[in-house]
C-alpha cells in the first residue's frame, strides 16, 4: 500500500489547487483505497486538515473563500437572500451569515465560527444564478441581482425574514426580471409584494 507523507501531500493538493475534498476525491489523488484515505485524513485532522461537515475537509493552511466553502458544504446550491443582496449592494448592512438556497432540506452550519444558512426553495425556482471565479481557480455559484431579490421577498412574504427597509434598488436590478424569477414560486402574494417593493 502506499505511504503517504504530510509534506507531499500537501504539495499535490496545492499544485492541484484542490483546497477542499472528500475522503473518496482524496483517494482518487493519491490512488490509495478509501480506507487508507479515511485513516490519512483522521490522523491528520489537528495539524493538516479541518473538518466541515461529515465528508468533507479542507487544509487548514490554505481554507479557500467563505463563498467556495458555502457551495460545496451543502449542494446543489447558490450564494443568494441577504449576502448576495450586500454583494450587490443592494442592502448596506454587513451580513453575519453567508445565505444561499437549496432544493434541499433547510439546514444551518458553523464552520470555522461562521454560519452558514440554506433555505429550501421549490425546484421549479433554482434558477437565475451565474458562475463566477473564485480566486483558487474555482468557480462560485451565486444568484444574479434579480433573482437574489426574488429569492429574498419569496421568504419576506411566507414571514420567515423581515423586510429590509434600506434596500436600494436603483440602477441595480431590472423590474421586469426581477417579476420573472418572483413568478417562479407560483405566489400571487409574492408578486403584490415585488410589486410594492419595485414602485
Amino acid at each position: 500500500m502506499k505511504s503517504l507523507k504530510s509534506l507531499e501531500v500537501l504539495h499535490q493538493l496545492s499544485q492541484k489547487r484542490i483546497l477542499l475534498f472528500s475522503p473518496e476525491e482524496f483517494r482518487r489523488v493519491f490512488g490509495v483505497s478509501l480506507d487508507a484515505a479515511q485513516a490519512f485524513i483522521k490522523s491528520h485532522k489537528a495539524d493538516l486538515f479541518v473538518k466541515l461537515r461529515n465528508g468533507l475537509y479542507g487544509l487548514r493552511q490554505n481554507l479557500p473563500a467563505e463563498t467556495e466553502i458555502a457551495n460545496r458544504l451543502y449542494t446543489p446550491s447558490y450564494l443568494s437572500l441577504e449576502y448576495a443582496l450586500a454583494h450587490y449592494r443592494i442592502i448596506p448592512e454587513t451580513v453575519y451569515a453567508v445565505t444561499s438556497v437549496t432544493t434541499r432540506v433547510t439546514r444551518t452550519f458553523m464552520v470555522e465560527g461562521r454560519l452558514y444558512e440554506y433555505s429550501r426553495i421549490k425546484r421549479k425556482a433554482f434558477t437565475g444564478y451565474q458562475s463566477q471565479e473564485a480566486s483558487s481557480g474555482g468557480v462560485i455559484l451565486i444568484a444574479e441581482p434579480e433573482k437574489a431579490l426574488a429569492d429574498y421577498l419569496y421568504f419576506v412574504d411566507l414571514k420567515l425574514k423581515p423586510v429590509n427597509e434600506r434596500m436600494n434598488l436603483k440602477g441595480k436590478v431590472n423590474a421586469k426580471v426581477v417579476r420573472r424569477y418572483a413568478k417562479l414560486f407560483e405566489r400571487r402574494t409574492l408578486l403584490d409584494l415585488v410589486a410594492k417593493v419595485l414602485c
